[in-house]
């Protein structure tokens, strides 16, 4: 599980819209990834939302933004064009990323246990190496959060 100071693990997935997102190339500016369960449930949409009003916000600061979830590039690209997202959303179906990263977790809900993602967000500076980690991330305020740790860096 990846802390404070250690290298961002890196990674290649497909997005939204086509394409892959490679963590390697985004080296020389801030990178926030935000982890979150599923596309179209109300804490995920809302922090989705979220982190696209405020994208302009974060590419003043100089950082980019990508959010990754399991599920698939067609349910990113239905999420996408319901909800006019533009911050672009990485797939990871196979969960490599979700483990590399500490946020597969072992959830309860209502007394039954199961596998997901728990919501964290990682800011990973310009030269690759983790500057802050957010865990089991309550929704609201958070955005405003990450984007000061950002105009900090």
């Amino acid at each position: 599980m990846p802390d404070v100071s250690d290298t961002a693990p890196d990674f290649t997935l497909p997005r939204d819209g086509g394409g892959q997102v490679s963590l390697s190339d985004q080296r020389g500016q801030p990178v926030v990834l935000f982890f979150y369960p599923r596309d179209d449930t109300p804490g995920c949409t809302k922090e989705s939302i979220g982190f696209s009003e405020q994208l302009p916000a974060f590419a003043d600061a100089g950082a980019q933004v990508f959010g990754i979830s399991r599920d698939s590039i067609a349910k990113h690209d239905k999420f996408v064009a319901k909800h006019g997202l533009t911050t672009p959303l990485l797939s990871d179906e196979g969960q490599t990323v979700c483990e590399d990263y500490g946020v597969w977790v072992e959830k309860n809900m209502y007394g039954r246990k199961s596998m997901g993602i728990e919501r964290s967000t990682f800011l990973i500076d310009a030269d690759g190496r983790i500057a802050r980690v957010w865990r089991k991330v309550k929704v609201p305020g958070h955005v405003e959060e990450v984007l000061e740790a950002v105009q900090a860096l």
